[in-house]
C-alpha cells in the first residue's frame, strides 16, 4: 500500500502527540507500561506464609509502587539496563553451551584482554577470538601470545587466569575503563618468562552488553537475605520490590533475545504489545492471580537460569503468532487511536489484541502467574536463609537521608527521559 495513503494518519498522530496537554512520558509509563510489574508484585504478597504476610500486606502499597524503580534507574546509570535481560540467542544455537552460568566464567570467556608493552605494542592475549577454553586450561594463540611470550601457542592454567581476572579485572566492573597496572602484569606472568615487559593493560567487556539478568538475580537474592539478617526494614522493602521487577523481566520471552522488540523481523513494538498492552486489556478481568504458596528455592543460581530458559522456549510462539496475524488481518484493523490520560496515541486495536491473546492460548497469563510464584518464593527463601526473623519486631524507621536523595535523583533523571543503556522499546 502506498505511503501517501497513510500520510494523513501519520501527520494526525504526530500532531496529537505534540499537543498532549500536560501529559509527559512519565505519566504514560506509570499509568500504562508499568502496570504489569506493579500487579505482579502486589499479588506475590498473597503467596507468603502467615509469619511473613502480615508484614508484606502492611507495606503492600510500597511493594506495588516501587516495583518499577529498576526501570526508572535505567535513566540514572548505564549499568542498570543490562540487569533486565539476556540475549541468550546471541551466543549460539540452543542449548547455548557457550554461555557459562557463572558470571566470572562468562566474563573470562568474552572479555578481551590487551597488554601494551614499553615499546607501545598492543598484544591481544585473552578473549574468545584469540583463545580456546577448556575446564583446565586456556590455549593462547595468534599474534598476541607470540609477541608477548615468544611462542606460537601456550596452554595457560584456567584457574590461574580466572583468579587473576576476578581480582584485577572484574573488580573494575563498574568503572568506565578496565585498566591493570603494568607491574601487576609483569609479576603475574613472571614465571612464564615473557619476551617483553608490560607497561600497562586494559580489558573490554564484550559480554555484559547482551544482558546479565540471570547473573544479577542471585546477587539481589543474597542482598535481600542480608537485609533480613540485619532486620533492616527499609532494605527489606526496597530489595523485595526490586527483585520482584527483575524476576518479572526474567519471565518475559522478549527479555531473552537480541530481537527484543521485533526489530529484526519487522515487528517493531511487539515488546510493549506482549508485555503491556495484553495485560492491561485482559489481566484484571480474565486472569487468575491466586497461584498458591511460595516455595523454598534450593539453588537460586540454577533456579533463575531455568526461569530464563523457560521464557526463551516461548519466544518462537511470541514472534511467529504475531507475524501470522499481522499478515492476515488488515493493517487498518491492527492499530487504533486511543486516549491515554490527556494524550491520544496509536496502539494495537482491542480486536487485534484479542486475536493475539487467544492465539497464544494463555501464555501471558501463565508467565505472569509464574512470576508471582517466583517472587513470593524469592522473598520466602531470603527470609528462611536469614533464620526466619520475627518481622513483627522490625522498627518503623524512616528512610535515611541517602536513600531519600537516591530516590529523588532517580525520579528526576527518569522525568528527564534519557535512558542510559538499551531500551526495550516498551
Amino acid at each position: 500500500m502506498k505511503f501517501y495513503y497513510h500520510l494523513p494518519k501519520i501527520l494526525l498522530l504526530l500532531f496529537l502527540l505534540a499537543i498532549g496537554i500536560g501529559t509527559t512520558r512519565q505519566d504514560l509509563n506509570e499509568a500504562w507500561g508499568f502496570y504489569g510489574h506493579k500487579r505482579i508484585n502486589r499479588m506475590a504478597v498473597f503467596t507468603l506464609p502467615p509469619e511473613m504476610i502480615g508484614f508484606y500486606k502492611k507495606h503492600i502499597e510500597y511493594i506495588t509502587d516501587h516495583a518499577v524503580d529498576p526501570d526508572k534507574r535505567r535513566y540514572a546509570t548505564k549499568h542498570e539496563a543490562v540487569r533486565h535481560y539476556i540475549d541468550i540467542d546471541h551466543w549460539g544455537e540452543f542449548p547455548y553451551d557457550m554461555v557459562p552460568r557463572d558470571f566470572t566464567d562468562a566474563l573470562v570467556r568474552y572479555t578481551d584482554f590487551y597488554v601494551i608493552s614499553e615499546e607501545k605494542d598492543t598484544m591481544h592475549l585473552f578473549g574468545d577470538k584469540v583463545v580456546e577454553i577448556t575446564p583446565n586450561y586456556i590455549r593462547m594463540k595468534k599474534d598476541g601470545v607470540k609477541a608477548f611470550l615468544g611462542r606460537d601457542s601456550f596452554d595457560f592454567p584456567y584457574d590461574e587466569y580466572r583468579a587473576f581476572f576476578k581480582k584485577n579485572i572484574q573488580a573494575n566492573y563498574y568503572e568506565d575503563d578496565w585498566k591493570v597496572d603494568g607491574e601487576v602484569i609483569n609479576k603475574f606472568f613472571k614465571k612464564y618468562k615473557p619476551k617483553v615487559k608490560a607497561k600497562k593493560a586494559f580489558a573490554i567487556d564484550r559480554f555484559s552488553p547482551y544482558g546479565i539478568c540471570p547473573y544479577n538475580l542471585p546477587v539481589v537474592q543474597k542482598r535481600l537475605t542480608d537485609a533480613f539478617i540485619e532486620e533492616d526494614k527499609n532494605k527489606i522493602l526496597r530489595l523485595s520490590a526490586e527483585i520482584g521487577h527483575y524476576i518479572g523481566d526474567a519471565h518475559v520471552p522478549l527479555h531473552t533475545t537480541e530481537n527484543y522488540n521485533g526489530q529484526l523481523t519487522n515487528q517493531v513494538g511487539i515488546h510493549g504489545f506482549w508485555e503491556s498492552r495484553l495485560p492491561e486489556l485482559f489481566a484484571d478481568k480474565e486472569y487468575n492471580f491466586f497461584v498458591g504458596k511460595a516455595e523454598y528455592i534450593e539453588n537460586p543460581n540454577d533456579y533463575y537460569w531455568d526461569v530464563v530458559m523457560e521464557s526463551h522456549s516461548h519466544l518462537d510462539s511470541v514472534l511467529l503468532i504475531e507475524k501470522r496475524l499481522s499478515e492476515t488481518i488488515p493493517r487498518d484493523k491492527q492499530y487504533c487511536y486511543e486516549k491515554r490520560l490527556e494524550a491520544t496515541v496509536l496502539t494495537q486495536c482491542k480486536t487485534y489484541a484479542r486475536a493475539y491473546h487467544e492465539a497464544m492460548k494463555g501464555m501471558v497469563e501463565s508467565r505472569m502467574q509464574a512470576s508471582i510464584r517466583s517472587i513470593g518464593s524469592a522473598w520466602f527463601t531470603a527470609w528462611v536463609n536469614a533464620g526466619q526473623p520475627d518481622l513483627k519486631k522490625l522498627k518503623n524507621e524512616e528512610l535515611d537521608k541517602a536513600e531519600r536523595e537516591r530516590l529523588k535523583n532517580e525520579e528526576s533523571l527518569f522525568k528527564a527521559g534519557k535512558i542510559k543503556g538499551r531500551s526495550h522499546g516498551n
